[in-house]
């Protein structure tokens, strides 16, 4: 292969000129600066950005990425970066230094692993990397303290991975499609619904709120009653296990 050509396959980019760029920047609702640079068949990150490093959204989605540069550190104000669907590979240290980042999305590329530094995000909100090659998580993400949201679907991932039960503020989390272990199976099913159960203080609760909750739990206790015990414990007792009642359950849950 000559010198200077470019690898077979390798996709031929759109150039951004530094007045292209300028030109695509928008106000949000919000009030925030926001570059937006998708689906323009870019194939490498344009020096150029290194000038508008005040945006405080980046969108470079839908493009022909493979490489983030180093400099992307400049852009320290940034809260969204957006580099969906695109075909990067691997992500810069640098990427680590962008403290006041909230919303990191990174679906639909080729990642294969995760620098670590991706833990100092003290920030970050929402990570999104389904849609990739991804088979662990760097233990620091587990650094994450104010991570609600992370996709993790469509990867590799065999099990569910363990720095995620250090995440306290975490609310949902994706896991469909990978090619989960049967054990881990439950585990999932339970960190999938964690988006719609929520658990407070009995104080926190109104005086009709406690008493359908209590119902609630007579009915499914009664329940687990007659199907553990059924015909045995009533052919035993000549038809006479009864379902508790509300005081009963009381004194039989403070025991």
């Amino acid at each position: 292969m000559g010198k200077g050509k470019k690898k077979k396959g390798q996709p031929k980019g759109k150039t951004i000129t530094l007045k292209m760029a300028q030109n695509s920047v928008e106000m949000t609702v919000d009030g925030k600066r926001r570059l937006n640079l998708s689906f323009q068949e870019i194939a490498a990150v344009p020096k150029c950005l290194q000038k508008l490093c005040e945006v405080d959204e980046l969108d470079m989605s839908r493009n022909l990425i493979r490489k983030i540069p180093d400099f992307i550190d400049l852009f320290v104000s940034i809260r969204v970066l957006d580099l969906h669907s695109n075909y990067i590979e691997e992500l810069p240290v640098t990427i680590g230094r962008l403290q006041n980042l909230l919303v990191l999305n990174l679906c639909n590329n080729r990642l294969t692993s995760l620098p670590s530094e991706l833990g100092l995000l003290a920030k970050l909100q929402t990570l999104h990397l389904g849609l990739n090659q991804l088979d662990a998580l760097p233990a620091s993400i587990g650094e994450l303290k104010e991570l609600r949201h992370i996709g993790l679907s469509d990867n590799r991932f065999t099990r569910i991975p363990s720095c995620i039960s250090r995440l306290n503020k975490l609310q949902k989390v994706n896991l469909d499609r990978n090619p989960m272990r049967a054990e881990d199976t439950p585990s999932h099913e339970s960190v999938m619904t964690s988006e719609s159960l929520y658990v407070v203080p009995e104080s926190f609760l109104c005086e009709h709120c406690r008493k359908k909750f209590m119902e609630i739990l007579i009915t499914m206790f009664n329940h687990l009653i007659s199907a553990a015990q059924g015909d045995e414990l009533n052919s035993q007792t000549g038809g006479l296990a009864k379902p508790i009642s509300s005081e009963q359950f009381k004194n039989l849950s403070c025991g």
